[in-house]
């Protein structure tokens, strides 16, 4: 999420916190840290991350603890950062609820069918020919671009599943990021695409998705790939250009799946997939040797029986 440029003394004045770097130091962004960059602003709870964070691009950190600080950088200290990140995130980019089914704000194309029961959100894009079947939901400032279909009841842009466990309650991040789907995309019935937390989930040119399938946020799909039914991506992935996935695939957060991998029906994904290479199984592994192993296995009994007699 970009923003105005905005003094350190100002974002730490706003969330009541002390700060530690050049009062007149600028923050230009807020952005989870999987896609932060030079001027964003971050935030880390969890000694387990401090070090992720404060080498990270961002140039502004929040943090729970006083520790040194980078060169170049600056930090917040504040008990509580993922509360304090949400206060920061509504303030300069606060939810406006669209009470119609189409928004005044949203810009729709040439040719484009937008057929009954359908939502669009406030500044969300859509370009020419595409077609929207019935009750298709499309969030608020997502961008669809050219000759793209969306099959019936699919939700584009809901918030990321990204929560914080309390004593008494779950506390959501707030999301305020967005879906980006590229021209000649097909996408098919009941699936749901999660926009980024403060970035963008993106699909790419000419990709197809069968009915079923879930995109988490900050989710970046190349282009030509292809989805079967009921596969479910974790947040963060990066997937490359034409990728194949069978159906019930399972993907672990922030994965990178090389150009022209496949993965085989009913897998379970931990890792990443280098490049044109084929994976099955859970966990997966390369397909060849996961099928010598079921094989193996397979011969298990007889070897015992023979060797015990059992």
């Amino acid at each position: 999420m970009h923003i105005t440029p905005t003094s350190l003394r100002e974002i730490a004045a706003h969330i009541g916190s002390e700060f530690i770097g050049d009062a007149d130091h600028l923050v230009t962004g807020f952005n989870e840290i999987h896609r932060v960059s030079k001027g964003d602003c971050v935030f880390v709870d969890h000694p387990k991350y401090y070090d992720k964070a404060l080498n990270s691009e961002a140039s502004t950190i929040i943090i729970n603890k006083k520790v040194p600080c980078p060169q170049g950088k600056a930090l917040i200290i504040h008990q509580e950062p993922f509360t304090a990140f949400n206060t920061l995130t509504n303030h300069f980019s606060p939810t406006l609820y669209s009470q119609k089914a189409i928004s005044d704000s949203a810009k729709i194309g040439k040719g484009t069918v937008i057929m009954p029961g359908c939502f669009i959100g406030n500044e969300v894009q859509i370009g020419n020919n595409c077609v929207l079947h019935p009750n298709v939901v499309i969030y608020d400032k997502c961008v669809i671009g050219n000759n793209v279909i969306i099959h019936a009841n699919t939700s584009i842009g809901s918030d990321a599943y990204y929560f914080k466990k309390r004593d008494t309650h779950f506390e959501p991040l707030t999301t305020c990021g967005i879906v980006l789907i590229e021209d000649n995309v097909v996408i098919g019935a009941n699936c749901s695409i999660d926009k980024g937390v403060t970035a963008v989930t993106k699909i790419g040119k000419g990709t197809i998705m069968d009915n079923q399938v879930h995109i988490a946020h900050d989710v970046v799909i190349g282009e030509m790939c292809m989805f079967a039914a009921q596969i479910a991506i974790a947040g963060a992935c990066n997937i490359g250009n034409k990728v194949t996935f069978w159906g019930q695939v399972g993907l672990s957060s922030a994965l990178n799946i090389g150009d022209g991998a496949t993965i085989l029906a009913q897998s379970g994904v931990g890792a990443d997939i280098p490049a044109g290479k084929t994976y099955f199984g859970t966990p997966a592994s390369e397909a060849g040797e996961k099928k010598r192993e079921l094989f193996a296995a397979k011969q298990l009994p007889g070897l015992i029986h023979k060797l015990y007699g059992k």
